[in-house]
């Protein structure tokens, strides 16, 4: 496990329908659409044109792997995923009525939605989203198809309307894409497309009799595969050429192919052709070994991430979406994880963690600020802001591991956040709000770095604790392990001392936030009279609950009242980092020994309940301002330049496409599987 960091406090006014701004060449903007809770963004790829023609050329296949592969996420999230999306698509383009009808306007908004989303889930909160047209229009709409729309689709028209009708309108059905709630089956009770026809408990027994606690180089057991019944037999269905999902891993392996022509050097090479020999055979051993060629390739200045990597889609945390970033190093912003990473065995030696729980030899820490050239997958449209991988914890162990922050995200985050009133009507006091205005840009990157290059390189599993012990509370668990020891050091005079920080309150300006967050405004993204259910969001509650909880007794952190409002009220800094080492501590003990009560107990006492009344008054509050809780974006597209005998000579970069046009482009030129995969 590993990664994923969001932001919240990036903000867009939101309208009833939807809103466009077309980018003018000459004033670059950031804002490209706004519809329901979402705000739409580019991304600039500076430096992009100081790349060699051959660096130019590995991007442009690079990218065109990952565009690739979009379908595959679709299906994985649900299986009607792919049969919605053609179907709403094949409407929106047909369509030949008042485009300024209520219906019409719900059902645009909905489609937005669901590229969002990659399916009818909402992509954080994972409940179904609900349409806000009519079944009546949409029935019209679909019988209204010509026929070369439906041939396209794949699927009758009556089949059509008999499986979106129930799968769009009724909320019973598929209600939930992702559900971790105790005591429930939750393999059963999550709509996602990641097994058929099996229990939670068969597919753990399933699991668990492959495993060894002897073997300390295990496999990622079901990473890359959909276990189904078949005939009352368990079996796995793998992700290869020739098996699940071949249409969609063929053209990526033909992309992939021609990256290796013109990789960097014979490093680089090797990693592609270890990647393209687990997309043709899916052995999970030869995964590793590219993990590890992967990990060990910190000379190449282009850089990617392509596969299925991460586990939190799935309620067992065992198999894995698929997702591509393609990146170039970032070499001004890099100086700053280099010292970080350089000084990895400082920080592991003076953790606050258990001895017996820390890493004797920090081995292979590398990281480095990269400028994303194009997110895919489960990385598009919304995208972390750093990635820590690979996730064995072995291999992390033995071999290290490679951290990114994507600064050119964070920048465009930040550019878009300007002047939304957000830090006025949350933040305590303009003390609090000059420290994130002064330090927030420079803190958020500097703990972004410390949680995905040391966070989750650090500490290690007790001999024999299996890496999935804890089970649908490991994500969680993990990630809070990343922030906490993000934000424990964050304070420590060593920041100072190493140039990362400028001066010694400015690490506040980053436990303000991430308490106003954790305590009250991330509350925003949640329906009022529902629990907090994603991962992420789960961590950050738990760190702040915890420290509120034990910090009744000192008074260090408060939640105070003003004219009817709540606040979050710190009154001293440093007894709070002595709480959040005190917390990572028992974080690190939960991981180390698996202990699966623990985590259990932990998560459920400070993770996942809200305070209705409270929920209700953030909810009020952050209403009044008109800013969209979620942010996704659109990429650039590149165009190939090539000269009259059809040599590659140059990249062409242009940011001008929108995100209705981007994604009919992307559903017309990357769909190569059918709309039901078997």
């Amino acid at each position: 496990m590993k990664k994923l960091i969001f932001t919240l406090m990036v903000a867009l006014f939101m309208t009833a329908c939807s809103t466009s701004q077309k980018e003018q060449n000459e004033n670059f903007s950031y804002t490209v659409d706004a519809f329901a809770d979402m705000q739409i963004l580019r991304y600039r790829v500076p430096q992009v044109e100081a790349l060699s023609v051959r660096q130019k050329e590995l991007l442009y296949y690079l990218t065109e792997a990952a565009l690739n592969g979009r379908d595959i996420l679709y299906d994985q999230n649900g299986k009607y995923n792919l049969l919605v999306r053609r179907t709403l698509e094949a409407v929106y383009t047909n369509y030949d009525g008042d485009k300024n009808t209520a219906d019409f306007c719900a059902f645009e908004t909905y489609l937005k939605r669901v590229w969002v989303s990659n399916g009818i889930h909402h992509h954080y909160g994972n409940d179904k989203f609900v349409p806000e047209f009519s079944q009546a229009f949409f029935e019209n709409e679909v019988n209204k198809l010509p026929v070369s729309s439906i041939e396209k689709i794949g699927v009758s028209r009556s089949e059509i309307l008999a499986t979106l009708i129930p799968v769009i309108f009724d909320p019973e059905v598929a209600a939930r894409r992702l559900v971790q709630d105790s005591g429930v089956d939750l393999i059963q009770a999550s709509a996602c497309n990641y097994y058929e026809g099996v229990s939670q408990t068969e597919a753990e027994e399933f699991y668990n009799a492959m495993k060894s606690p002897a073997d300390e180089t295990p496999i990622s057991y079901g990473l890359n595969s959909k276990l189904v019944k078949q005939d009352g037999v368990l079996v796995e269905k793998t992700y290869k050429i020739g098996g699940l999902y071949s249409a969609a891993i063929e053209k990526i392996v033909y992309w992939l192919e021609k990256a290796q022509s013109v990789a960097e050097n014979e490093q680089q090479q090797f990693v592609i052709s270890k990647l393209i020999e687990y997309y043709r055979t899916g052995d999970l051993k030869t995964f590793d070994d590219y993990s590890i060629a992967w990990v060990n390739d910190t000379a190449s200045h282009i850089d990617f991430v392509n596969g299925f990597i991460e586990t939190y889609g799935d309620p067992l945390g065992m198999k894995a979406s698929w997702e591509s970033l393609v990146n170039f190093k970032n070499t001004e912003a890099t100086k700053r994880t280099e010292i970080i990473s350089s000084n990895a065995q400082w920080f592991e030696d003076h953790s606050p963690v258990a001895k017996e729980f820390k890493k004797e030899q920090v081995k292979g820490v590398s990281a480095k600020v990269i400028t994303a050239a194009i997110l895919a997958g489960d990385c598009y449209p919304t995208t972390p802001i750093g990635i820590n991988l690979p996730n064995a914890n072995w291999i992390r162990a033995a071999h290290g591991s490679k951290s990114v922050t994507i600064e050119n995200i964070t920048s465009a985050y930040d550019m878009a956040a300007h002047g939304n009133g957000f830090a006025e009507e949350f933040a305590w006091s303009q003390a609090e709000i000059d420290l994130m205005n002064n330090y927030g840009f420079v803190t958020d990157n500097l703990h972004t770095d410390l949680h995905e290059c040391l966070g989750h390189g650090s500490g290690k599993l007790l001999p024999g604790v299996d890496p999935d012990a804890l089970k649908a509370y490991g994500s969680t668990i993990e990630e809070a392990r990343a922030d906490l020891f993000g934000l424990y050091f964050m304070a420590d005079p060593m920041m100072i001392k190493l140039g990362l920080l400028p001066d010694k309150d400015a690490y506040k300006a980053e436990y303000y936030k991430y308490f106003m967050n954790g305590l009250l405004t991330q509350q925003v993204r949640i329906e009022l009279g529902k629990n907090v259910e994603e991962s992420h969001m789960r961590n950050r509650q738990l760190i702040a609950r915890w420290v509120y909880e034990k910090a009744k007794d000192d008074h260090s952190v408060e939640l105070r009242e003003r004219n009817g409002k709540t606040f979050v009220v710190i009154n001293d800094y440093e007894k709070i980092q002595q709480h959040l080492g005190e917390l990572l501590a028992e974080i690190q003990r939960i991981k180390s020994t698996g202990d699966y009560q623990a985590a259990h107990d932990i998560v459920e006492n400070y993770a996942v309940k809200l305070d209705p009344a409270l929920h209700k008054q953030i909810l009020n509050r952050y209403a009044g301002l008109n800013i969209a809780p979620y942010k996704g974006f659109v990429n650039p597209v590149y165009t190939p330049i090539y000269d009259k005998n059809g040599i590659f000579v140059d990249l062409k970069i242009d940011y001008t496409e929108n995100y209705v046009e981007q994604h009919l482009r992307y559903s017309a030129d990357y769909s190569s599987l059918p709309t039901f995969n078997k």
